[in-house]
C-alpha cells in the first residue's frame, strides 16, 4: 500500500485542488448508505425509489421515501471531516473545487460555501415540466405540490440511476486544470465519478485516497490514507502548507 506523508504532497501556492466526497463521509454523521447491509435502501428496491421508472410507477411512494430522508437529515450533524474541508476551502478559495456524490447538506452545514452536488440535493425540488425550475424545500412534499413558477407537479431534485449527473462540464474543466485530486469516503468505483482520478492523473495531478476501504494496487492513486474521514481528513488538512 502506498503510504501518505506530507512531504510527498508538495502543495504549493499555485496548486489547484479538486476534492470528491462520497457516502463514507456522511455515514460517519449517521446517514445510512444503500450499499451497506444495513443501508436505508434495504426495504426498498433501488428500481422502485431511485429511477425515473420507479417514480412513474408510484410517485407517491417515492415522494414519501424522500420525505423520510429529509426528516432523518434534520437529526444528524456535520462531522470533523466536513468542518476540516470547509476550513481548507476558506484558505484556498477559488483554488479548491469541492464535489460531492452525497445529496445531503452536511458540507454546507459544516461551513463549505460552494459545493457541486453531482447527484442532486435532498433539500430541493425540481419541476416536472421545466427542469430549470428548482426550489429549496425542507418540508413534507405531497404528490400534488405545485411548481411555484408554472404550477406543474414537482419531483425530488435527485439524480436517479440512468440519469446524467449535474455540473459535469464544470467538474471536468476543473479536473483538467488541477494539480491535486483527493477522493474521500468513496471507493470511487462507480462511473462517472470513478473516472475522475484517471482524468486528474492524466494531466499530471497528484492523487490521494482517504477511505476505510482502499485498493492497494490502484494505478491512478499515488497516496493512500486508510481510516475514518472524521479522523484522517482533519489530520491531512492540518498537514497542508
Amino acid at each position: 500500500m502506498k503510504a501518505y506523508t506530507p512531504q510527498l504532497w508538495n502543495f504549493g501556492p499555485k496548486s489547484k485542488l479538486v476534492i470528491l466526497t462520497g457516502a463514507g463521509i456522511s455515514a460517519e454523521s449517521g446517514i445510512r448508505t444503500f450499499r451497506d447491509s444495513g443501508g436505508l435502501w434495504e426495504d426498498h428496491r433501488v428500481e422502485d425509489v431511485a429511477t425515473p421508472e420507479g417514480f412513474a410507477r408510484n410517485p407517491g411512494m417515492v415522494i414519501e421515501f424522500y420525505n423520510q430522508r429529509r426528516l432523518e437529515l434534520s437529526h444528524v450533524r456535520p462531522n470533523p471531516a466536513h468542518e476540516a474541508i470547509a476550513c481548507l476551502g476558506n484558505r484556498l478559495a477559488e483554488r479548491l473545487l469541492l464535489v460531492t456524490q452525497n445529496i445531503d447538506n452536511l458540507h454546507e452545514r459544516g461551513g463549505s460555501k460552494q459545493v457541486e452536488h453531482m447527484h442532486g440535493e435532498l433539500l430541493k425540488l425540481r419541476c416536472l415540466r421545466d427542469e430549470r425550475h428548482v426550489i429549496d424545500f425542507a418540508g413534507v412534499q405531497n404528490i400534488d405540490f405545485p411548481c411555484p413558477q408554472c404550477g406543474a407537479k414537482m419531483r425530488p431534485h435527485i439524480v436517479w440511476f440512468g440519469e446524467i449527473p449535474f455540473d459535469m462540464d464544470a467538474i471536468q474543466d476543473a479536473l483538467q486544470c488541477c494539480t491535486h485530486f483527493v477522493f474521500v469516503g468513496t471507493s470511487s468505483q462507480v462511473y462517472p465519478a470513478a473516472g475522475f482520478r484517471k482524468v486528474a492523473k492524466a494531466v499530471g495531478a497528484k492523487v490521494l485516497c482517504i477511505n476505510l476501504e482502499v485498493e492497494a494496487d490502484d494505478p491512478y492513486t499515488d497516496l493512500i490514507i486508510q481510516g475514518k474521514a472524521g479522523i484522517e481528513v482533519p489530520l491531512w488538512v492540518d498537514s497542508m502548507p
